[in-house]
C-alpha cells in the first residue's frame, strides 16, 4: 500500500538514531544512544511531571491487514505480546481503504471511544487518516496521534497529527539511483498506478529519481501497474507483474533496476527479476520480509523473530537463485519497527520520560526493537517554501547488498545534494 509502501514475521532490534538539522544529514551507528546529538526543534520540550509508576492506560495501533502489510501488523502484534491485551488494542483498516473511505476512519475513531486510551498510532497512515485525527482531537485533544508512513500532504496532517514518521523519500530518491548506478545498472524503472502517483511523497520521489538518473547518466522509465485497492485486488495485481516483467526485462535490458510504490508488488516483481535477470535496490518500504520469502518459497518459521538468521537464509536463496548482487533491502523491517517503536515512543511521552518530537528520544524508543544497522534522516523540508517542519521526521537505514559476500552500500554516509531537498 501506500504512497510508497505496503506489506514481516516477528520481533527484530534496530536501534536507530537520527539527527536533524534540515536537509544536512548525520549518521548514526547502532549500539551507542549516546552518540546521538541534536534533536527536531523545541517542540518537544519533556513534560514537566515525574515518570508514573503505574501505567493505567492504553495505546491503540491501526495497521494494514496481513495481505497488504504484514510487517506493519507484527510489530503492532510484538508492542502488544510486549504490554498485554489489557494495554494495547489493535484494529485493522480495510484493504480497499479508498473505496471505504468511512469504514477506515471510523476504524481510527472507534479506538478514542475508550477513556483509558491515551495514545493512537497509524501505520500505514493511509487516507482518512487526517480526518480521524481531527474528529478524535475535537472529542479528545488528551490523545497522542502519530502518523507512521503519511499518505496524506504532510503540510496538512502535520495539523492535526502530533507526529508525523516516514520514511525519507527524498534522500532514498536519490541514494536508490545512486546505488543502482554503482551496481552497473543503465536504466531504473519506477512501477505505480495514479493513486500513488498523486501524492506528493511519490511525485517528489519521482522527479528526483528522475534527476538523479541524469546526474549519473541513466535512463529513468515509468511503468503503470494495477492498483490492488481497485476491483482487481491483490491477486489480479501481482498476476499483471508476473506477466509483464518478462516483457519489461526484453525492452530493458538486463542491467535495468526496478522499483515499485506498492507493497504487493513486491513479491512478484523480484520472483521474475530473479528468473529473469534485472536488479532491486530495495523495496519501497525495505524489509528481508518484505516480498523475499514468497517470491523464494522460503519457510522461515524457525527464524522468527531473528532478522540477522533471516537475512541470511533469504541472502543464500538469493544466491542459489543466481541473484548475488543484484538484490537488496533493508537489513531490518521498516513497517515492523514503525509500528512497534512509534508505539514504544508514545508509551515513554505519556510517562513523561520522553519528549514528543526529539529525535534522539524516538531513536531511544526504536531501539528496544532493534540492534544494528545505520539509519539516517532530518526533518521533513517543504520543497515550496525550504521550511522544515518542527514535527514530521523522515528518516532511512542503510542498504545492504546480498550477495557472495553481501555488504552494505554505506548509503547513510553518502551526502545527499542540496538541491534534491528543493527538487518539486
Amino acid at each position: 500500500m501506500k504512497k510508497r509502501m505496503e506489506s514481516a514475521l516477528l520481533a527484530f532490534f534496530l536501534v536507530f538514531a537520527l539527527v536533524s538539522c534540515g536537509t544536512e544529514q548525520n549518521p548514526v551507528s547502532v549500539g551507542d544512544n549516546s552518540s546521538v546529538t541534536g534533536a527536531a526543534a523545541d517542540t518537544g520540550k519533556y513534560q514537566e511531571k515525574e515518570s508514573k509508576e503505574e501505567d493505567d492506560f492504553r495505546i491503540g495501533i491501526v495497521t494494514g491487514s496481513f495481505s497488504q502489510s504484514e510487517d506493519d501488523r507484527r510489530g503492532a502484534e510484538a508492542f502488544q505480546k510486549k504490554y498485554g491485551e489489557d494495554k494495547v488494542t489493535l484494529a485493522i483498516y480495510p484493504d480497499n481503504f479508498t473505496e471505504e473511505l468511512e469504514t477506515t476512519i471510523q476504524t481510527i475513531v472507534n479506538l478514542a471511544e475508550d477513556p483509558k486510551m491515551k495514545a493512537i498510532i497509524v501505520n500505514q497512515a493511509v487516507d482518512g487518516t487526517m480526518e480521524a485525527f481531527r474528529q478524535i482531537k475535537e472529542k479528545r485533544p488528551d490523545i497522542i496521534c502519530i502518523a507512521g508512513e503519511a499518505y496524506e500532504d504532510f503540510s496538512e496532517i502535520s495539523k492535526v497529527a502530533d507526529l508525523v514518521v516516514s520514511s525519507d523519500f527524498v534522500s532514498r530518491g536519490y541514494l536508490m539511483i545512486r546505488t543502482a548506478h554503482e551496481l552497473g545498472c543503465d536504466t531504473f524503472v519506477h512501477i505505480s498506478f495514479s493513486r500513488h502517483l498523486e501524492y506528493e511523497t511519490i511525485a517528489r520521489q519521482v522527479a528526483i529519481m528522475k534527476a538523479a538518473c541524469k546526474e549519473f547518466g541513466m535512463k529513468f522509465k515509468m511503468e503503470n501497474a494495477p492498483d490492488p485497492t481497485t476491483d482487481v485486488g491483490v491477486p489480479g495485481a501481482q498476476s499483471y507483474i508476473l506477466k509483464h516483467v518478462p516483457k519489461w526485462i526484453k525492452k530493458y535490458g538486463k542491467k535495468s533496476a526496478y522499483f515499485c510504490t506498492n507493497d504487493a508488488h513486491t513479491e512478484p516483481l523480484i520472483k521474475m527479476l530473479l528468473k529473469h535477470g534485472g536488479y532491486f535496490v530495495e523495496a519501497d518500504l525495505p524489509s528481508p520480509l518484505m516480498g523475499y520469502p514468497g517470491a523464494l518459497d522460503l519457510d522461515l518459521a524457525k527464524e522468527t523473530g531473528d532478522f540477522e538468521k533471516i537475512l541470511q537464509k533469504v541472502e543464500a536463496a538469493v544466491v542459489k537463485k543466481g541473484g548475488s548482487g543484484r538484490f537488496g533491502t533493508w537489513a531490518y523491517s521498516y513497517g515492523y519497527t514503525v509500528s512497534a517503536g512509534l508505539a514504544e515512543h508514545a508509551r515513554n511521552v505519556i510517562l513523561g520520560q520522553s519528549a514528543l518530537a526529539d529525535i534522539k528520544d524516538l531513536s531511544k524508543a526504536y531501539g528496544v526493537f532493534s540492534p544494528g544497522a545505520e539509519w539516517n534522516g532530518s526533518n521533513y523540508t517543504d520543497a515550496g517554501t525550504g521550511d522544515k517542519s518542527d514535527n514530521t521526521i523522515l528518516i532511512y537505514q542503510d542498504t545492504y547488498i546480498m550477495g557472495e559476500p553481501g555488504y552494505y552500500v554505506g548509503a547513510t554516509k553518502v551526502d545527499v545534494p542540496e538541491k534534491y531537498f528543493t527538487i518539486e
